[in-house]
Parts: C-alpha cells; sequence; structure tokens
C-alpha cells in the first residue's frame, strides 16, 4: 500500500493506483477502535468536512486530554465475533447448540437414521408445520395447537436419540429447552408481540409441563423469571403482564381467586446463599406500576407434578388485578418482601379451583358430587375408575362387563418365526440397543420414553411380549400395564356417557386400550340387520381423518435411511364389539376435534402375533377436561354417489371443525 499515510487518515484523491493488484495476506484479526460518542470529533488527519465513519473512525488519543489509553489494544480473534445467523445465540445463555452432534453409523444389522443438528438456526421453517406470517404475532386456538404439538414432538424425538445415545446435546441436557430454543429461532411460535390481557388460542385451564411450551406461545416469555412485563404506550415504562407462581417464594392463596405473590430476587429460595432485601426494580417496579394503572395480569399457577419428581405442572389460571402491596420481613426474619395481593376478574371459566376440588375429592373430604361408583371396573384396573352423575337421576349405564382387553383376539402367523427378544441380562430392554429384536422390529427406535409416553405415530407398534425374556415392567410393554390415570366414567348433558381423568396428561401418554370382543365383518353384518346398535364397535377398516401428529426431521436437518409414516399398516383388519364386554373405551365420545388418538400395537406369543388398538393423548388435556377420538366414517359413506346416510347421528362436539354428524 502507499507509504506515508498515517493509519486513520484518508488519502487524498487520486492518489492510489486502482489498476495495480494489491498482494497483501489475508487480514488474521481485527482492532475494534470504538469511540466513547456515537459521533466523534473531527481530526486534522481527516479533509474538511469529512466524518470518519463510526465506530472504526474514532480518534486513538484523547481529543481533550491527548492521553493515550492504558496497555496497548489486544487483536481480538475473528472467530470471536457473533456470526451475523446468531450460531451461538441461545436463548439461556450457554452455547450447547454450536457443538458438533455426535451422530450414529448405520448398523448392519438395523439401518438407522443419521443425525446431524442444522447450524443455521434463523432460517425460518414455520411453514414446515402450517404457520403462516401472520401467525407468528398473532394466533388462534389452532395455531397454539399446532406450536404445542410441534414442540413437543421435537422435545419427544430429542429425548429418544439421547436415551439411544445416539445425538450428544451438548452443554443443554434439557430436551425441552433444546426444543424450545429450536422452535423460537426457526419461527415455530405464534403471539410473539406481547401484549396486556388474554393471549389469543390460549385457554384459560389450559396446562404446560415446560416453561418453554408457554414461552413459544406467547404466554409468558420469560423462560426463568416469574414476572413479564411490556413498555406502556403512554410512558417508557414497564408493566407486568404475566407472573408465575410456582411456590419457590413463600407465596401464598386465600382462596381460590386470590394469591399473594412474592417478589423477585433477594435470594430467598435460593439454599445457602445470602439472603438480602429485595429491591423496587425490573419485575417488581413492573408490578408496582400495574397496581397504580390497574392493568389486567394473566396469572400461571405452578403444581407439583406428582408422576415426576421435582417437576411442576402449569395451569393457566387467567386474569387478575393487583389489588394492593406492602413489603413485609420474611418468616425467616432476615430480610423484607415485597407482597402483592391480586384478585381474579369475575366471569372467567374456573381452572385452578377445579384442581382444589379434585385434591379434596382424592383425599375423600368432602365427598364426590354425584358419585354412584367408587369403581366401576369392580378391581379389574389398579386404579379405580369411579362412576359419576351430577345431571339426572340416571344410575348407571346399560349393563356390561368390565373386561380390561380383549376377548377372542384374532391371532395371526408370522412370516418369520419369532421368540420374542433376549434382553434378560438388562432386566428390560435398554433404548438403543441393537441386539433386540423388539427395537429392530420398530426400525431401529425405542417407541417410548421416560413414563410411557410414545414419541411418534408409527405404522405398526412392536411391543414385547410373553414370550419375551425381558422383565414385566419392561419400558416397551406400556399397553398391557392397564390405567396409568384415575378415570371417571360421568354423565354429559347431551352425549350420554363420557370419560375423563381426575389426573393431568401430557401428549403422548398411553390411556387405555380399547377393549371388548373380537368379531368379523359377518358378525357385524348381522347384528346390524337384527336392528343392534353399532355404537359400541370399533372397526379399523373405517376410513379416519389425516393429521400431523410427529416431529419434523427437517428441524433437526435429520435424514432418515426410511422415512416413519403416520398412516397405519394393518396386518389384518380389527373390529372389536365393546357393547357386552369392555372397558372404559366403550364411554369415549365422538369428537372432529379430538384429544385422543388411537393407534395399532402387536406383540408376540408363541410364534403368534396379537392386534390390539391403544389410545394415547393427542395433546396435553387437563383434568376434568373430556376424552374424546375421531369415530371416523363408513366406507360406504365415501362411495362415489353413494346415498347410504342412514344410521348418521348429530354430531354435537361443538368444534370449530365439526363435520356435523358422523356415523
Amino acid at each position: 500500500m502507499e507509504e506515508g499515510l498515517g493509519r486513520n487518515s484518508v488519502p487524498p484523491p487520486g492518489s492510489i493506483d486502482k489498476s495495480k493488484i494489491l498482494d497483501i495476506k489475508p487480514i488474521r484479526c481485527l482492532i475494534p477502535v470504538f469511540s466513547k460518542s456515537p459521533q466523534a470529533p473531527s481530526s486534522g488527519q481527516y479533509p474538511s468536512g469529512f466524518s470518519p465513519f463510526f465506530p472504526f473512525g474514532g480518534p486513538q488519543e484523547s481529543s481533550t486530554t491527548g492521553v493515550k489509553p492504558r496497555g496497548k489494544a489486544m487483536p481480538a480473534p475473528i472467530r470471536s465475533f457473533r456470526s451475523s445467523r446468531g450460531e451461538d445465540e441461545n436463548l439461556n445463555g450457554n452455547d450447547g447448540y454450536s457443538q458438533k452432534r455426535n451422530a450414529v453409523s448405520h448398523s448392519s444389522r438395523v439401518k438407522l437414521q443419521k443425525i446431524k443438528l442444522c447450524h443455521d438456526f434463523r432460517v425460518d421453517l414455520s411453514g414446515l408445520v402450517g404457520i403462516g406470517p401472520t401467525q407468528k404475532n398473532d394466533g388462534n386456538r389452532e395455531v397454539v395447537n399446532i406450536v404445542l404439538m410441534s414442540f413437543d414432538a421435537l422435545r419427544r424425538r430429542l429425548c429418544q436419540l439421547v436415551n439411544a445415545k445416539e445425538l450428544n446435546m451438548g452443554k443443554i441436557t434439557r430436551a425441552d429447552l433444546k426444543a424450545g430454543n429450536i422452535c423460537l429461532s426457526k419461527g415455530i411460535r405464534t403471539n410473539a408481540t406481547k401484549r396486556i390481557g388474554s393471549v389469543p388460542g390460549v385457554e384459560i385451564g389450559d396446562i404446560f409441563f415446560f416453561r418453554m411450551e408457554m414461552c413459544v406461545v406467547g404466554l409468558h416469555n420469560q423462560s426463568m423469571g416469574g414476572i413479564d412485563a411490556i413498555k406502556s404506550h403512554h410512558e417508557d415504562e414497564a408493566l407486568a403482564i404475566s407472573i408465575v407462581s410456582s411456590g419457590e417464594y413463600d407465596d401464598e392463596a386465600e382462596d381460590g381467586d386470590v394469591i399473594i405473590y412474592t417478589g423477585q430476587g433477594g435470594n430467598f429460595n435460593k439454599k445457602e446463599k445470602h439472603v438480602s432485601d429485595q429491591k423496587l426494580h425490573r419485575g417488581n417496579l413492573a408490578l408496582d406500576r400495574s397496581s397504580r394503572q390497574h392493568n389486567e395480569v394473566r396469572v400461571i399457577r405452578g403444581i407439583k407434578d406428582t408422576t415426576a419428581l421435582n417437576s411442576k405442572i402449569y395451569v393457566y389460571d387467567g386474569l387478575y388485578k393487583i389489588q394492593d402491596s406492602w413489603t413485609e420481613i420474611s418468616k425467616e426474619g432476615d430480610g423484607s418482601l415485597f407482597k402483592y395481593k391480586l384478585i381474579r376478574v369475575p366471569g372467567q371459566p374456573s381452572a385452578f379451583s377445579v384442581w382444589k376440588s379434585i385434591q379434596k375429592w382424592k383425599s375423600g373430604f368432602p365427598a364426590r358430587t354425584g358419585l354412584i361408583l367408587p369403581d366401576l371396573s369392580s378391581g379389574a384396573e389398579s386404579i379405580p375408575v369411579s362412576l359419576v352423575n351430577e345431571v339426572d337421576n340416571v344410575k348407571s349405564p346399560a349393563f356390561f362387563t368390565y373386561f380390561h382387553s380383549l376377548r377372542h383376539p384374532k391371532s395371526f402367523s408370522l412370516t418369520q418365526p419369532s421368540h420374542g427378544c433376549s434382553c434378560s441380562a438388562k432386566k428390560t430392554c435398554v433404548p438403543g440397543d441393537l441386539e433386540c429384536s423388539c427395537t429392530q422390529r420398530n426400525e431401529g427406535d425405542f417407541p417410548y420414553i421416560i413414563q410411557g409416553v410414545l414419541v411418534s405415530r408409527k405404522p405398526l407398534i412392536h411391543e414385547c411380549g410373553p414370550t419375551c425374556k425381558c422383565f414385566p415392567n419392561c419400558r416397551n410393554r406400556v399397553s398391557q400395564t392397564g390405567l396409568k390415570h384415575q378415570m371417571e366414567v360421568f354423565k354429559t348433558k347431551d352425549k350420554g356417557w363420557g370419560l375423563r381423568s381426575l389426573d393431568p396428561i401430557r401428549a403422548g401418554a398411553f390411556i387405555c386400550e380399547y377393549a371388548g370382543e373380537v368379531i368379523d365383518k359377518a358378525r357385524l353384518s348381522q347384528l346390524i340387520r337384527e336392528g343392534d346398535t353399532a355404537e359400541y364397535v370399533f372397526d379399523t377398516t373405517r376410513v379416519y381423518e389425516s393429521f400431523k401428529w410427529n416431529y419434523e426431521p427437517k428441524l433437526l436437518d435429520e435424514v432418515r435411511a426410511n422415512e416413519s409414516s403416520e398412516d397405519y399398516a394393518m396386518p389384518h383388519p380389527l373390529i372389536i364389539n365393546a357393547k357386552n364386554v369392555g372397558n372404559v373405551a366403550r364411554f369415549m365420545n365422538h369428537s372432529c376435534s379430538p384429544n385422543v388418538f388411537w393407534q395399532p400395537v402387536l406383540y408376540e406369543e408363541n410364534n403368534q402375533s396379537f392386534l390390539h388398538v391403544a389410545f394415547f393423548a393427542l395433546r396435553h388435556i387437563p383434568p376434568m377436561q373430556e376424552l374424546t377420538y375421531d369415530y371416523g366414517a363408513d366406507r360406504s359413506d365415501n362411495a362415489e354417489g353413494s346415498s347410504a346416510h342412514k344410521g348418521r347421528k348429530k354430531c354435537l362436539c361443538g368444534s370449530l371443525k365439526c363435520r356435523g354428524s358422523f356415523t
């Protein structure tokens, strides 16, 4: 380059011959120079009227004192600068996402997928799951369900890969945090615009098993903090818009509609740390301003999850207003706390109060209103199934014999002889064990994660059966071990008897098998000719609405050897009549927007395979919400030119997608 020019000087016009090819080495480092003010003062080194480009054009010495900075500026490696694509950005400040992901090589016995996580985290993939550009900022019920299902499907897949040791997630070991980070960075979210009041598509009583779920639907945008705030439109002040009361502080609830919320800070919920007074800043200041502005605040209650140690279930309890605030000394007497009294806005559906009522029913005081029988199964189920009628004076449904599985199941011979898996050395089947023959039949994937949660819908799931050498408590026997939740058969207002759970149910959790007597088409036709109703018949040959429930592989940039289909592959038709013999499944009503789906499950005994129908939760289901599935349609209804609409019933599901009738 030309000599005699200062480091920060600008060469006079025409002094550089642009035709020359400069032989210089690539820059290996940058020494950014930042001015103390956005506009650095002019210096004699610059031509008249020329302003240096900030931040690299700032002076090297103070313009007033001429004192040089202490020490020599250290070069900063180029790789230390943040990528424009945000590769190293992470919601919680960890860099686990930028680590290389381990992939599993193909096995000679089972073809497994190659896994790698996409490094370009800012690529918008929301269209893959059906989310439009405007729906990211303002959602609705359907979009909220899509986002939550996409999040949990991705989380379940990450858990499956980690359990099988096919994926190393780096520093972030929790699949919910990783799934949330991927969803937010890929645009799979809704209600991104913060707002005061209700969130479109989120209903009072909705439950969340992970705080990241609340972030991706815009209910509460703090993955760790208990107070979320927004800048006021009229003044540059933050107002509180939502709080999470998770019991970490000294929160107290006088009743279901009042909460005494403790402010944040002071380390009162941290053990073995210095306790100090809480300060009126950040979230506490936002709550203080909201108490004066009287704006509505969304309240999410954290409730202990009895099925998972140190976990909580979060229930959206609706809108509250701050009625009063004060300070008081903590119970330990070693610091002051900010206290806020919030009152629930009247006229909202019940949410947290339902949970409190269930806790009282389970304790036996007060007695359950409308209780007819404490256990409809008469001991056939390990968990009692109560029978309740709060609507009319009908004392019980039509008589039937309670049976928890299939009677007279239809078996068929396998194409290749099998004697079950040989996992006795490990007591139970282990994810990622390619020696397990049952894992091989499931395309090399273990179908369930912890708590018996189904990872993905499959054409057919192969569970371990009686001939397998693993223990009866094997995680691959989910549909054979009976009910996991306390069920209640109840009388509906207009649909006869229905089924609901007193416990919260997470997406993918097993609910029950469809039990009954296995019949064939000829027997079914005979029953219909004789005037018998097909109300309690489950027929796998019917036409069912297709839907997307599995994770999207592109979100993980995953290349699968065999793309898993969500279309069922039935080895033979299965028709189950539960009118005279059955279990709780016979009480599940139809819905065009169901919260339960069915999945074919196969297990073997003495070289014979037995096909079963198992029900799983399509999404998170709060307590006391009716369990429903899509009954499907008779194939004759879909035949071209068919006028066979006899026997159709009016649908009362109330869904926005209601088809009006069903058969």
